[in-house]
């Protein structure tokens, strides 16, 4: 009698976590049953990934989705739809909305919100805050939980724990991996007079340099060696940094942004204005090939978006009033492949970054790699495919992208998040059926 799955994936280049091999995946109860079925085997649904690519499906650790906050900006369900779309098939939720999550109340209403009306899997953070740091080892361990943001240098929102004490105080509550945003605090107080409103958007680099992101992440190494917690520093943006986290192996992972990857001062100042405008900025020629040397030599543990919509309006005021991020979610896979197509990447690598790499830093459970008993999560891409992006094919309620006007070679045509299809070519389907992603 010939096996019968819910859905099968036939035909396509399945890219394994030893090799690319051509074989067909048959998935029941919303996890992989089987590496390799039978051309005899029946499902009720069936896909055919003749030409196309399957890569585990892929994890964007951070996200901003403005909610609890301003839903004609960024919100849950637009987020994450826009996520699918572009090939996500989970995504992790930054603290530092309006109100920050920062307590059980505030958590436990995101919990119970994000089953209701996510596309996709949801991580979600919770922000470290001088008032909740005797909370923050039982906050940790609640249901979705990705890890305990610190901002250790100011950015968009409230949250900031500038001090050596403070942090410290931060690094023995719990046990769990803190993700850092690593800036010096004091340093970018100290130099902020030097600059003025209205002057060009890329003296934004300039202020926020190359030795603000550098002190502060020697300053977080010091601290996580000394508590011996485990630190990941959040879009690593400096040739110095990556140079100087390859001795800290034991106690530190490193995330680059696909910005970072991508974009290089002072062309996107030039191109974009207040658009290129993020934390930590978009640096010279001489970071961004530190930051793919870095990838190639695995000191890079994750990639992510660090998508952060604002309004054309925040965007658009003289610098530096203007509102630092930039959008990302739904263009993060397209770029990425388009990367690999460019020779600076392997498919393999590709989801060791994006899938194996955000399961191993932040202990997800079931995820991250093409396994019997693992999720059902597919990204299933056209490697051949041009596209261009266009500001009409986001969803995002702020309507724009850093990357609007780039034509790439690769594209996503199928998410599929345990094992139901929530993208099919270009739509998305069903209704929403996304949970919290669970954590060690």
């Amino acid at each position: 009698m010939a096996d019968r799955f819910e859905l099968i994936i036939r035909g396509g280049s399945v890219v394994l976590p030893w090799s690319i091999e051509a074989l067909d995946i048959g998935v029941r109860m919303g996890r992989i049953a089987a590496l390799g079925v039978s051309g005899t085997a029946s499902a009720a649904e069936i896909i055919d990934a003749k030409g196309l690519t399957v890569l585990p499906g892929l994890i964007d650790p951070h996200v901003h989705f403005r909610d609890p906050g301003d839903q004609a900006v960024e919100s849950i369900p637009s987020g994450t739809r826009g996520a699918v779309l572009g090939g996500l098939t989970a995504v992790f939720d930054m603290p530092n909305t309006s109100p920050a999550i920062t307590d059980a109340d505030k958590l436990e209403r995101k919990q119970a919100y994000v089953e209701r009306v996510a596309w996709c899997d949801v991580g979600l953070y919770v922000g470290a805050t001088k008032g909740n740091i005797a909370a923050l080892a039982e906050l940790e361990s609640g249901r979705g939980v990705s890890a305990i943001k610190v901002f250790a240098g100011s950015s968009t929102g409230d949250l900031l724990i500038e001090d050596d004490e403070s942090l410290e105080r931060v690094m023995r509550a719990g046990r769990r991996r803190i993700a850092y945003h690593s800036e010096d605090e004091y340093r970018l107080r100290a130099r902020r007079e030097f600059f003025h409103v209205g002057e060009p958007y890329e003296r934004h680099a300039e202020w926020r340099d190359e030795e603000t992101a550098f002190l502060g992440t020697r300053r977080l190494m010091a601290l996580a060696r000394e508590t011996g917690r485990p630190a990941h520093i959040l879009h690593v943006s400096t040739a110095e940094e990556f140079r100087y986290l390859k001795d800290f192996r034991e106690i530190a992972t490193v995330e680059v942004l696909v910005n970072h990857l991508t974009q290089v001062a002072p062309d996107a100042y030039e191109a974009l204005g207040g658009y290129a405008v993020m934390n930590p900025p978009i640096r010279g020629p001489r970071h961004r090939d530190a930051a793919w040397a870095a990838v190639r030599d695995g000191t890079v543990d994750t990639i992510g978006s660090d998508h952060a919509p604002h309004t054309r309006a925040a965007k658009e005021k003289p610098w530096p009033d203007c509102a630092a991020g930039l959008t990302g979610v739904q263009t993060l896979v397209p770029v990425m492949l388009d990367h690999v197509n460019a020779g600076r990447l392997g498919l393999g690598r590709l989801a060791d970054l994006m899938s194996a790499g955000p399961a191993r830093v932040y202990g997800v459970v079931g995820k991250g790699r093409l396994a019997a008993g693992y999720d059902a999560d597919f990204t299933i891409v056209d490697m051949q495919l041009r596209r261009r992006i266009e500001e009409s094919w986001l969803v995002s309620p702020c309507g724009w992208s850093p990357f609007a006007g780039m034509t790439v070679r690769g594209w996503p045509l199928f998410t599929v998040v345990r094992g139901q299809v929530v993208m099919r070519e270009g739509e998305v389907t069903g209704a929403p059926s996304g949970r919290l992603v669970q954590f060690l």
